[in-house]
């Protein structure tokens, strides 16, 4: 089985470059599943719900998130009803929407998709590795799940490939999402899960993590505001990493990173 993971949608040029991009690539790679990370498609946080629908018009069989997923003020609404987009699993009891979901491709295979938050530099949440343990065991890859994915939202890159290392053998991917930057470690561990630290952005690499040069740019040279940060608008590069698994096992066979666009070296996954 192929699964394709895209990185951060990053404002309207993440969101047009999916649109634009996405069902052609669905073609030619033939991917049972595509998951994309849309945390920060709605003017570069958060989701809307009609933009939430536009990832799933062109091809994303479930959207996942991050620390922004509740800066849209209808995602309090849509989150709780809507089972093909996941906000992070370790957030405290009551929050609306759901850190996992199990999908079905049209092949009859079953994806969990597991959302979960790291905790170095980033805001309070529960301990993300024994939430992703106990989705896990759940849903076990091999019995219940023949794939297993988790977006591990976090900001240290030592966080993410600890929650690699932490997985390995019982999930088919951990990818790394948050830092917009597309790290070059992806591989498959010893036990066979595939890893790769940060899958990147969706979005216009000519800025500062997705954003317009001006005002980060000013914030780091003054330490004082002049304004908001607003997305950078120009052509978007499609960032993420392609999986394929062993049909026996559901663990990580192949693994290969994807960039198509914009202004970074293009990598198209070869199987």
């Amino acid at each position: 089985m192929r699964i394709l993971f895209l990185g951060d949608v990053m404002g309207k040029a993440g969101r047009d470059a999916v649109a634009e991009r996405l069902p052609q690539i669905r073609r030619d790679l033939k991917p049972d599943a595509v998951v994309v990370n849309g945390e920060n498609a709605s003017h570069g946080r958060g989701l809307t719900e009609e933009h939430y629908r536009g990832l799933i018009e062109a091809g994303a069989d479930v959207v996942t998130l991050g620390d922004h997923a509740f800066d849209q003020r209808d995602a309090l609404t849509y989150l709780a009803r809507e089972e093909r987009v996941v906000r992070p699993l370790n957030w405290g009891a009551g929050t609306p929407g759901r850190g996992a979901t199990l999908i079905e491709t049209a092949g009859g295979q079953r994806i969990l998709v597991i959302n979960a938050m790291g905790r170095t530099f980033m805001r309070p949440s529960d301990d993300p590795f024994r939430a992703v343990e106990l989705a896990v065991a759940d849903c076990p890859l091999g019995t219940v799940a023949d794939a297993i994915l988790v977006d591990f939202h976090a900001e240290a890159t030592s966080e993410m490939q600890a929650m690699g290392q932490f997985l390995d053998g019982k999930v088919s991917l951990v990818v790394g999402t948050h830092t917009h930057i597309p790290t070059a470690d992806h591989r498959i561990l010893g036990s066979g899960t595939g890893l790769m630290s940060d899958a990147g952005m969706c979005g216009d690499y000519d800025s500062v993590i997705g954003m317009e040069v001006e005002e980060p740019l000013n914030r780091f040279l003054t330490g004082l505001s002049n304004g908001r940060f607003e997305p950078a608008s120009g052509e978007a590069t499609l960032c993420g990493v392609m999986i394929e698994t062993d049909p026996a096992t559901g663990l990580c066979s192949r693994i290969a990173p994807l960039r198509i666009g914009g202004s970074l070296q293009q990598v198209i996954p070869d199987f």
